[in-house]
């Protein structure tokens, strides 16, 4: 795929996000006509052989980016990361307790979710030192007791990330929805990976999760309604239902555009060095303010406050004149932030990155 030069915002969205040019202008090009066949992939059905073929190879160009070991499952499934937070527990609780890492809004979330259906441990939360930090793993009061530990990889709105993958005697589950194929990971340190479209991996609307072997034993051993089960979702090819198709090919389109990219290693360098920028940009002026230890600094969301919040409006006054949008920060924290997926341009970094020098220039 390749980029043509239509004009585009800079976008900083923190969900539903920017997605590459290529892959919406592939989608355009396919919408009315996908390859010939005289309909759309919005009109076509999921038991055919074209979307078989676009359900196969959505999913293999999927295991190849991230390496995914022949004893995992990959679930396309519908509900968001939100309906993960309970049907993790619905699926995998065999012992009526569950560990959780409290490391921030999305991470409490869950927690909640999950005191709704069973007994909740907290093995950690973030300490204010006075930068906000999540504590290194080997201080965490991991329980041996518990059916698994529930950890969130990336944060979205606190703009927090793990720096390290915690060693328990449990099965590990992670909400990468914010981070996934943003960086290659080992799938094997964990029991279940899961992760929210609409972000790294294409329009909102269908939900991945990559499961071990020994967890959809564990699901298939539950009383639950068939779609709402790891095991049978699983054994059906994710097709227990009509599944969202068109988000489904969508996904299949980002996965190819990032394969040509040099894969998730590619991604990682990119993003490492998109985000520095910015953090080196704020982290030079005062009128910045960014509370996350920098062992803790997302790489895909960047908040950050002005010391004299009273600028904010006119700071995203200024942003929207520039033609930038995603910018104000959630309603739960306030203040602005940057989210840099992997779709994120480097001249929109740059554009970033010269409207913060020249913001804080003018009010210094």
């Amino acid at each position: 795929m390749t980029e043509h030069s239509t004009t585009r915002i800079a976008n900083f969205n923190a969900g539903p996000a920017a997605m590459p040019q290529a892959v919406l202008e592939r989608m355009q090009a396919e919408l009315l006509d996908y390859r010939g066949r005289g309909l759309s992939v919005l009109e076509m059905s999921h038991r055919s052989a074209d979307f078989a073929e676009i359900a196969t190879t959505t999913e293999a160009n999927f295991r190849q980016l991230l390496n995914i070991p022949s004893d995992y499952s990959v679930l396309f499934m519908q509900g968001g990361a939100s309906a993960q937070f309970s049907l993790c527990v619905q699926n995998l609780d065999v012992r009526g307790q569950v560990a959780y890492a409290n490391t921030g809004y999305w991470a409490g979330k869950a927690m909640d979710s999950a005191r709704a259906l069973s007994s909740v441990i907290e093995v950690t939360h973030c300490q204010e030192m006075p930068l906000i930090k999540v504590p290194n793993a080997d201080q965490w009061a991991c329980s041996d007791s518990a059916s698994f530990l529930h950890v969130t990889d990336n944060e979205t709105i606190d703009g927090i990330r793990l720096h390290e993958v915690p060693r328990c005697n449990v099965p590990l589950i992670s909400d990468m929805s914010s981070s996934i194929l943003s960086q290659p990971v080992d799938i094997k340190q964990y029991g279940m990976i899961y992760a929210g479209a609409q972000k790294n991996i294409g329009p909102a609307g269908i939900t991945l999760v990559i499961v071990s072997d020994e967890l959809l034993e564990r699901s298939a051993e539950r009383s639950l309604p068939p779609v709402f089960s790891y095991a049978a979702m699983a054994k059906a090819g994710s097709m227990l239902n009509t599944p969202p198709t068109f988000a489904w090919y969508a996904a299949g389109l980002v996965f190819q555009w990032l394969l040509e990219q040099g894969g998730v290693s590619a991604m990682a360098e990119r993003n490492r060095n998109q985000a520095g920028r910015v953090y080196s940009a704020l982290d030079q002026h005062e009128l910045y303010i960014n509370r996350i230890h920098p062992q803790n600094r997302s790489l895909m969301n960047i908040p950050f406050q002005l010391k004299n919040d009273s600028l904010t409006a006119e700071f995203l006054k200024g942003a929207s004149d520039r033609n930038f949008v995603g910018l104000k920060g959630h309603k739960s924290i306030g203040g602005l932030r940057a989210s840099l997926y992997n779709a994120t341009t480097d001249r929109s970094v740059d554009e970033l990155v010269d409207y913060l020098d020249i913001f804080a220039k003018q009010h210094a």
